[in-house]
């Protein structure tokens, strides 16, 4: 007996892999480049690296600024500052372009089947926001209060990671005032022991050691990490708008040619030309080339 002929199978569009994270190596080089910078020309001034490791000094400045910072901002705010911390040290793998040739795919798929039939592909879409807009167009939900309603989700995740950023800004504003603190708790000490010159001249190299972590952890990590918050804030809207785009045009039956076109004007790195392929040139053509005489035609064989 003939097998029963199997349903036709229909490849689903991709629906993209859960973001991965990879180190972020311009945080990363940045930092140990300032910090090699900085303790390589204390060393070429023949200073030491001990005389700057005071635990006391350390502890004072993140000390202070730690409670500074739970006095500017609610306890939950700066939680969730620290879990976001990670995303100055990491940057998402997923591009612009990923996210296009997913809504290509999903835009295929509805002009030639209709919308509907997206909604099995909507609920197994990884990113949520994506997946949120996806459903609500499947479900029918008119143009403008989709539109509105995904705008919403865009601002409010920017207030969210604004929030953050500030914490670590506010952070960037009160470590140096506590380190003056740190060094003027260090002279207080010094003063009380101006019989020995020499005590006093160390004491006052050790108070100052306070003003360094202050000013210094203030401009090479609290400043530049809440810069790169905002800025993978930027990005992350970015992907979130073009992603709006892309749903829109979906729900008005474009083109995917025409989505496409629409989005590649988000994507901010420009795909690398493709080579074409060079045809290869015979040996003898290309030493006649380099001798400036035209080349000689092989002599036709019997």
């Amino acid at each position: 007996m003939a097998e029963p002929a199997k349903p036709h199978e229909t490849k689903l569009p991709a629906t993209g892999a859960k973001p991965g994270f990879r180190p972020d190596f311009a945080t990363i080089g940045g930092i140990a480049l300032a910090l090699a910078g900085i303790l390589g020309g204390l060393v070429l001034e023949k200073g030491k690296v001990q005389d700057i490791a005071q635990g006391t000094a350390l502890m004072i400045v993140m000390g202070g600024t730690l409670g500074a910072m739970l006095v500017t901002t609610p306890m939950h705010t700066v939680m969730r500052a620290f879990r976001g911390l990670g995303d100055v040290f990491l940057e998402r793998t997923s591009s612009a372009a990923a996210v296009i040739e997913t809504l290509i795919q999903f835009a295929g798929r509805a002009r030639k089947n209709g919308i509907v039939s997206l909604e099995l592909e909507a609920a197994a879409v990884e990113d949520p926001f994506l997946r949120k807009a996806l459903s609500l167009a499947v479900d029918g939900t008119d143009l403008q209060d989709l539109r509105k309603m995904m705008e919403t989700d865009i601002s409010l995740s920017e207030h969210a990671a604004e929030a953050e950023a500030k914490v670590w800004e506010s952070a960037g504003g009160y470590a140096p005032t506590i380190g003056i603190i740190g060094a003027v708790l260090g002279l207080i000490q010094v003063m009380g022991h101006l019989e020995d010159i020499k005590e006093v001249g160390h004491g006052i190299a050790v108070a100052f050691v306070a003003t360094i972590y202050g000013v210094g952890s203030a401009n090479i990590f609290f400043l530049p990490a809440a810069a790169k918050l905002r800025a993978r804030m930027r990005e992350a809207s970015l992907i979130k708008e073009m992603t709006l785009e892309g749903v829109v045009g979906i729900v008005e039956g474009l083109n995917p040619i025409l989505i496409r076109l629409k989005l590649n004007a988000y994507n901010q790195v420009p795909e690398k030309p493709k080579e074409s392929p060079k045809k290869a040139v015979a040996p003898a053509t290309q030493s006649a080339a380099k001798a400036g005489t035209a080349p000689q035609p092989a002599p036709a064989q019997p």
